[in-house]
Order: structure tokens, then sequence, then C-alpha cells
């Protein structure tokens, strides 16, 4: 361990990116580590329940690729060695969007490692794995978290265990990584204490997936293709076209409200047909496909403003899906999960004021989470350019459109605004980085022209 440990045991719930991650980051400053996941886990990269959205196309930015190497150094090599497709952003990528077909494709500098969800879960779980003092159980469902008498504090988690009945585990700090956070908001309704409030974006996403072999007469241009929409008839339509390990294509094509893609391969085709341009369906329409169609439903962006909880019972975090949970179309979710284990790390590092390291933890790692997502949320709140959206929309929600169209009109112009944009899309830069007067200047003009 790289530093005295500050107790005895935590506990995390959920074996999922987010849990690992934490799992990760609390490692060097507890004994002991015990993560607990629900599902059965493989010794080898799989789908399971827990995580249906795991058979469609999920790329890990760059922010997150760094964020795994700062929990895991040598990550990225572990990437590399499970098979991943290296993607240079943008000149791998065919961005298709209305005007631009494709946009300028550079080489920007960044790297992505193209990889199966479960490739790179079973990636993290094995660096996990390789921890002396990380306990991972399977098979073992959390029912409530345990509270001290005076329902101040947490001090452990009842859970179920395949083959072994209810149990116990005792824990001086519990990390709800469980997805939608369903033990904590329980314990805070037990105990009288208010929820967190919500701010909730109702998008009603559809996706339907299938993994293709890549043909011998693959486009060489492009590795990978992003498609944006644009029709009258279904501007919200899209699609990504990934590579995989072991030479295959993942194609997730994603509708919203009505518009959904089915799920047999001719109305996925025909779907695919229906894109604003035809290059994803002309690369598949003769490629083999490996097994079925899937589909998944995305309903609501969910943030829960916990930086505004006046109490929160000490011993107990709550971080990835179970604080903010993204539309999936922008490939989020895994990135800051990791960032937010990386934020847990640093402020478990730092000298408690008080004497107790625990004391505040929650409070101080909360009030982080404001500024860690305000940029992937600021790109989240893009789904009211459809109508049909549901929630409050931002109240300068048309300049923000505006300013996105104007600094898209530079971007392909200029190489080095092409460049900022995409560090804020992979969430290596903050959305501030536009208000930098010298490129706000450079916008003006264009602005004028919305």
């Amino acid at each position: 361990m790289a530093s005295e440990p500050i107790a005895l045991q935590a506990a995390v719930i959920g074996g999922g990116i987010a849990g690992l991650c934490a799992a990760g980051a609390l490692a060097d400053h507890f004994e002991q580590v015990v993560v607990l996941e629900r599902d059965s886990l493989s010794d080898g990269p799989a789908h399971r329940p827990g995580t249906p959205q795991s058979r469609h196309a999920h790329g890990l930015l760059v922010g997150g690729q760094r964020a795994l190497s700062e929990l895991f150094p040598g990550f990225e090599r572990d990437l590399v060695e499970a098979g991943s497709v290296l993607v240079t952003s943008s000149i791998d990528v065919r961005v298709e969007r209305p005007g631009y077909d494709p946009f300028p494709q550079r080489d920007l500098g960044l790297t992505s490692y193209a990889l199966s969800r479960p490739a790179i879960e079973f990636a993290v779980r094995q660096r996990v794995r390789a921890r002396a003092n990380i306990s991972l159980r399977d098979r073992c469902r959390v029912g409530e978290l345990l509270a001290s008498t005076d329902r101040t504090a947490v001090t452990g988690v009842r859970f179920d265990e395949e083959g072994a009945g209810q149990r116990e585990l005792a824990a001086d700090l519990v990390v709800d990584a469980s997805g939608r956070g369903a033990p904590t908001l329980a314990l805070l309704k037990a105990t009288g204490h208010p929820l967190p409030d919500e701010t909730v974006i109702g998008v009603d996403q559809h996706y339907a997936t299938g993994v293709f072999d890549i043909p011998s007469d693959a486009p060489a241009d492009w590795k990978s293709v992003l498609t944006f929409g644009g029709l009258p008839a279904n501007p919200a339509r899209g699609a990504l076209l990934w590579p995989l390990e072991g030479n295959q294509w993942i194609v997730s094509l994603g509708g919203r409200h009505g518009d959904a893609p089915p799920g047999d391969v001719g109305g996925f085709m025909a779907f695919a047909q229906g894109l604003r341009t035809p290059t994803v369906h002309d690369a598949v329409k003769n490629a083999r496909l490996d097994g079925n169609i899937v589909r998944y439903g995305f309903r609501d962006n969910v943030l829960r403003h916990v930086d505004r909880l006046e109490f929160f019972p000490r011993g107990l975090i709550a971080l990835g899906d179970a604080v903010c949970r993204f539309n999936p179309v922008y490939g989020q979710g895994m990135t800051v999960a990791a960032q937010e284990a990386c934020l847990l790390r640093k402020l478990l590092a730092a000298p408690a004021s008080s004497g107790d390291p625990l004391q505040g933890l929650a409070k101080a790692f909360f009030k982080h989470i404001p500024s860690l997502v305000e940029t992937p949320w600021g790109v989240a709140t893009f789904d009211f350019v459809h109508p049909a959206t549901r929630g409050q929309r931002p109240a300068d929600f048309d300049s923000r459109v505006k300013f996105g169209a104007a600094l898209t009109r530079l971007a392909a112009e200029d190489p080095d605004v092409h460049r900022l944009a995409s560090e804020v899309q992979h969430l290596l830069k903050p959305r501030s980085v536009y208000q930098d007067p010298a490129l706000l200047q450079r916008l003006l003009p264009l602005l004028a022209q919305a």
C-alpha cells in the first residue's frame, strides 16, 4: 500500500466500472476493500444482466483512459493487450453532420482505444483483482445500508449472498456505485432525511445494435463512423460504427421517442438505409452479422444535486450513475465515473483537518461534483434540440445552440479550434475554455450570422 491506512475496511456496492474504479481509489487508504456485485462475474470479457447497455457501442473517452491510468498505472497497455483498435481523433473517425459530410479529418493528437464494454470492464476488473487488499465478491445483492443508533453514520451493509443467505458486512466507509443509487436513497428516506433534488431530462432514446465481421473490402479512409441526424422526417436518427477487438464492427442505430430502430435484421437494415447519409448502411449491407440484433432503451438523464444536501451520513459516498446518469449516446458515463474515483482518491490522500479523515468526506466530495459534471451535463442538455424532450430547458439554451453552431463552423476551418473542441468532448478540458477572449472574438462574426 502506498500510504498508512486511515481505516480498517471499506465496502463498495457494485462491481461495474464505477465500483471497480472506486475500489482502486480506496485500496491505498483502507486495510481491506470489499466489492459486492449482484451478478456472477466471469473469468473473461462477458455481458452480464446488470449492464444491459454493454451490448451497445461504447467509447472510452481519452479523459476516461487517463483517469483509469491514474488509478491503475499502465492501464492503457492493458487495453492494447486486450486487442483494442487504436483510433486517432479525428483522422480515423468519419463524422457526418449536416453541412459537413464528412467533418474535416485531421490528426488532433488524441488516441482512443476501441474495445467492447465487456473487454474494458474485464481489464479494469483484472487490475482490481491484482490488488491484494481488495476482495471482489460476486452474487451478492445488497439489500440495505446499516446505520448507527443515532442514524448519523453508515456502519456497513446487509446483503444476500447466493448459497449463503443474508449476511452483514461492517465497513468504515461504504461507496454506493450501484447505478440507480437505491441503497443511498432508501437510507435517507428511512432515517427521515431529505432526498437530493433532481434535474431530469427525458430523452426516450432507443438503440438497436449489431456486431459485424469487418469485410475484406472495408473502406480504408476511416475506422469509425458517427452519423448525426438532420432529415426532416427523422431529425434525431443517428448511428455509430465503432471497431472492436477481433476484427469486428459494432453498429448502434439510434432514434428517439417514436422513432425506435427495429430488432430484426431486415428492419435494422431498413433503418440504417434511412439515415441521412448512406455510409453506415453501405459498410454493413454485405457484412456478416455475428449473433442477433439487440435493443436497449434509455428514458432520462438524471442529475442529483447531492452538493445541496445539508445532511449526508458519515461513512457513505455515492458516485457514478448514482449521482449523475447520462444519455449513453454521448459516451460519457465511464469517463465521469473514473474521474470521480480520482477525485475520491485525492480527497482521501489529503490530511484531515479534524483528525477524522472520514468526517466531512462526503461533503468535500459532493462539493466538487458540480464542477466535475458541468461539462458532460452541459452536453446532455443539448437533447433539448429535439422538441419532444421532457424537462426544463436552460434559460440560455437558444444562445447555447447558436454558440455551438458557430464553434462547429470555426472548428471546421481551424485545426487548433477543432483540437480544443475535441479536448472538451473527451472531457480533458472544461467547457469554460470556450470563454477565452481571443476565441470569443473570432466567434462574434459567426454568431452574428446565426
